[in-house]
């Protein structure tokens, strides 16, 4: 400790018993708990209790607003006031083959907004922004304030890593409740987001939350309630804010894997690519546009007429990367094919996440490498014919040791009934579930 407790406004203990036995926290509490926890006067296992008892107890509205605020006011705050153009930024609550922010952060940027997109690393079944983009020969992440702004307002679009100076609180406080089994507590998901992208200073904000097996959020009850309190926080900080609710049941797309999402991604800006990507991709699109009170341009146009890929080439090239660099390619292969004639019934995502992750795409732990060629690659997803013998998926990895754990990854999941089911009937799938705004 760096701090004697005795000459601190607060005891840990009390804060602990307050919510611990249900009660509100006050705005002097929040404050000084929130800033002493990073001083380091706050013990671990005292943040710990806390924590938990939070999970289990929950935060009201004007609580959760105070602990954003405070975790924001641990570190600095950006400011693109100077900038020629309005600012918006979309973060989504994470997904298996969620490669939008790639052709969203150009596309809006190429129809007159600048998009400061701060994305992170993956961790698990859930693919990082920053993985997938250093699959391309050398592209860089770490960028200053100085870079970022020039970029911006030069290109229009940046994706970069956050800086450690933007809610230090946070970085600290999630690396706990990793490791406490207290992540899945809405309020401190929705402080964790929101504190940041507050800090980040941008005017609009779109959240992208996920709902299904492949998300974090697995029932739309909880994703409903996760976007209404985000919504809420960006809204009471004066951040435009809007929430559109999506399905991750199944992969976005075809790609899962960081060099396959890339390429899918530029499929998307040469005007092509999946359906279910160009759909999502243009949907937040527009509402980051309409956030940003640019409401006589359509994004669809942008991604035809080819100005979404003009703004993603000098994205790239502005971050020392190769537009037209060829990508990492996985040594070796591995087919999964059909077992009979009919039509993709069930492709879960989590199943296809997991499998993924064991080919060498994600990470187990923070400090672990990814393979940029590893994945999995869907020749044929929800909803599509396939006859007998046919190849339905394609695995990707330098290491051909772990096609036993990702295949059996596959077959195991959805409680064993495996990842890919073949049947008669397509089923209906809507990609945008709801749209949640303020009020």
């Amino acid at each position: 400790m760096t701090e004697n407790p005795a000459t601190e406004a607060y005891d840990a203990v009390d804060v602990i018993r307050t919510k611990r036995d249900k009660h509100e926290l006050t705005d002097g509490q929040i404050d000084w708990l929130v800033d002493a926890y990073t001083r380091g006067v706050v013990a671990e296992e005292q943040m710990s209790a806390l924590t938990m008892a939070i999970l289990l107890n929950g935060m009201n509205r004007d609580e959760i607003a105070r602990w954003t605020n405070a975790m924001i006011a641990s570190g600095e705050r950006l400011d693109f006031s100077i900038l020629s153009r309005p600012t918006a930024d979309k973060h989504s609550t994470g997904g298996v083959g969620d490669k939008i922010t790639l052709p969203l952060a150009p596309l809006v940027a190429a129809c007159g907004v600048a998009v400061p997109q701060l994305s992170g690393r993956g961790l698990g079944h859930t693919g990082g922004t920053l993985d997938k983009l250093e699959s391309i020969p050398g592209w860089r992440a770490a960028l200053s304030n100085e870079e970022m702004l020039a970029q911006l307002e030069d290109v229009g679009a940046v994706i970069c890593a956050a800086g450690s100076g933007l809610a230090p609180a946070d970085k600290k406080l999630y690396a706990l409740r990793d490791v406490t089994g207290t992540v899945e507590s809405i309020p401190m998901i929705s402080a964790s987001i929101m504190s940041k992208k507050i800090a980040e200073g941008t005017g609009a904000l779109v959240l992208d939350v996920k709902v299904g097996s492949g998300a974090f959020m697995k029932t739309e009850a909880d994703a409903r309630e996760l976007a209404r309190t985000m919504v809420d926080l960006g809204t009471d900080a004066g951040v435009v804010t809007t929430a559109l609710l999506t399905d991750m049941s199944t992969p976005l797309g075809r790609g899962i894997g960081n060099a396959l999402e890339v390429t899918e991604s530029v499929a998307v800006l040469a005007g092509g690519g999946p359906a279910d990507v160009v759909e999502l991709t243009i949907a937040l699109a527009r509402e980051m546009l309409a956030g940003a009170g640019v409401t006589d341009v359509d994004p669809a146009d942008a991604l035809a007429d080819g100005r979404a890929m003009d703004a993603w080439r000098r994205m790239i090239a502005a971050q020392g990367g190769d537009p037209d660099a060829e990508l990492p390619v996985a040594t070796h292969t591995e087919e999964i094919r059909a077992d009979r004639d009919g039509v993709i019934v069930r492709m879960d995502a989590l199943g296809v996440g997991v499998a993924a992750w064991r080919l060498g795409a994600g990470r187990a732990r923070k400090e672990d490498p990814v393979q940029a060629g590893a994945g999995v690659y869907l020749h044929k997803t929800l909803g599509e014919q396939v006859k007998a013998g046919e190849v339905i998926a394609t695995l990707h990895t330098d290491t051909p040791e772990r096609f036993t754990r990702a295949i059996d990854s596959l077959d195991t999941a959805c409680d064993g009934a495996g990842a890919i089911a073949i049947g008669s009937v397509a089923p209906e799938r809507s990609i945008v579930i709801d749209r949640i705004s303020a009020g």
